[in-house]
């Protein structure tokens, strides 16, 4: 996203903050619509084939409401984020700051920085995994519909999800040694088109369903649970599948960056935010009310592989399939960025080593000669290698989703960007501004905590039964 140059650090994980140049090469030309768009296409994902379960689990009242709530955290912390993109004193720091791990660093020092990129990094490796298991679910659902179609709708139709992983992880490996891989921007239009394809197709289906129903289901404490603990746990890990679904803190500064200017680039940025965040609530909450109104207590973990849909079976293969397209672009995309960290740190580290640094040349018959090393071919094969296992021990699409989107949204989206706030604009200690932001940051800290629990206590639960 946005044009880096070759001997860059990875965007999303920064590099080691430099002034402006006079002249700068980049020219930005990026307006408030071209924000919108990168914001929702980075916003919508998997994520929210979950969304209907979410709102199952809390009911018809504090589902929506929650959503909404998270909407008007995401909402505020990219405002702080935006005003950090200028640093106020160009003599202590670059004038512009162009990556989250960057802010970070100038804002908070280089302590706070090492945090973070560990955070950063055990999402995007999170991430990827998730997307394993999404996909994997996915192509074994297309396998059972078509099962379901031809031998009827009782029939046992078992599938595992091993296979699946496995090649998955196949394609993966292949892919990631694809060079500048990170540059075909084609990926990120692919990606976004199959995520809002899946995405509309849920909502048709489900809005179908009511209408067939002839009511709407579901109840306002949302789906019963044997005893009060069993469901407090239910909540807690909803908490966490919604905080996967919204935030993109990591972006927004990215994002920003990319902007043309006059008018300051953190007022269109802001705009952008509100702009993309109100349709994306409005899509979430489509996505989880019409799901929950199709099914009641009967809400699959996820809308499109769960069966609550049977025909047309083959719209339900088509939009399995386009999550499958989405999620093989996508692992890339939230892979390359730890690809390029961590080989820029094995060059830096090694620098006389052949393993880390040579290069060689592989001509196959009618394909252009590509260039990879030992240190490539090994690093990312074992990075596909671990992420699809940790997938294949923990298969639990909601349980992961929550417990990856609980571990990084009170630090990533709301701690850091509180405190980099705080520097920024020098906002002293119990200060009304100061106390407001401290409130708002502990609340946060509080969603996590019970997202993480939640979704942990579930991982175990499914582990041991």
């Amino acid at each position: 996203m946005g044009g880096e140059e070759e001997d860059q650090e990875s965007p999303l994980l920064g590099s080691a903050s430099q002034p402006d140049e006079p002249e700068e090469p980049l020219k930005r030309t990026g307006t408030i619509w071209t924000s919108i768009a990168y914001i929702i296409t980075g916003v919508i994902g998997a994520g929210v084939l979950s969304l209907a379960w979410t709102v199952a689990q809390l009911g018809w009242i504090a589902g929506p409401l929650l959503m909404i709530v998270f909407a008007g955290i995401t909402i505020i912390s990219t405002n702080l984020l935006c005003d950090c993109y200028r640093h106020p004193d160009p003599e202590c720091g670059p004038a512009r700051i162009r990556s989250y791990m960057e802010a970070v660093k100038v804002y908070l020092g280089e302590k706070s920085q090492k945090v973070s990129g560990v955070l950063v990094l055990e999402g995007l490796w999170g991430g990827a995994a998730a997307y394993v298991i999404t996909a994997a679910t996915s192509m074994r659902a297309i396998q059972k519909s078509n099962c379901y179609h031809k031998e009827g709708h009782q029939a046992p139709c078992a599938y595992g999800d091993t296979f699946y992983m496995l090649l998955f992880g196949l394609v993966q490996i292949v892919m990631s040694q694809i060079p500048d891989f990170h540059k075909m921007e084609w990926l990120s239009v692919v990606a976004a088109m199959m995520s809002f394809t899946y995405s509309f197709i849920g909502i048709a289906l489900g809005f179908a369903k009511v209408i067939e129903n002839g009511k709407i289901m579901g109840s306002i404490t949302g789906v019963p649970a044997s005893n009060l603990a069993n469901k407090l746990w239910l909540v807690f890990e909803a908490f966490g599948d919604i905080a996967f679904a919204y935030p993109y803190s990591i972006i927004v500064l990215e994002i920003q960056d990319t902007l043309k200017s006059p008018p300051p680039e953190n007022q269109t940025m802001k705009r952008a935010s509100m702009v993309a965040i109100f349709v994306t609530t409005c899509f979430y909450l489509c996505c989880g009310c019409f799901g929950y109104a199709a099914f009641g207590n009967d809400t699959p973990g996820n809308i499109l592989t769960g069966f609550g849909f049977y025909e047309p079976y083959w719209l339900i293969d088509f939009a399995n399939a386009c999550v499958v397209l989405h999620l093989v672009g996508g692992y890339q995309i939230y892979s390359q960025p730890v690809f390029a960290f961590c080989e820029r740190w094995f060059t830096k580290k090694f620098p006389n080593s052949g393993f880390v640094n040579n290069f060689y040349t592989i001509k196959l018959p009618l394909l252009p000669g590509f260039q990879w090393n030992l240190l490539r071919l090994c690093f990312r094969t074992a990075y596909v290698v671990s992420s699809t296992g940790i997938a294949m021990l923990f298969p639990y699409f909601n349980s992961v989703l929550g417990l990856l989107g609980a571990l990084n949204f009170w630090p990533l989206t709301v701690y850091f960007p509180v405190e980099m706030y705080f520097v920024q604009k020098k906002v002293g200690a119990w200060t009304k501004k100061w106390i407001a932001l401290q409130t708002f940051s502990f609340v946060c800290f509080l969603v996590t905590v019970v997202g993480f629990i939640g979704s942990l206590e579930a991982i175990i639960s499914a582990k041991l039964s």
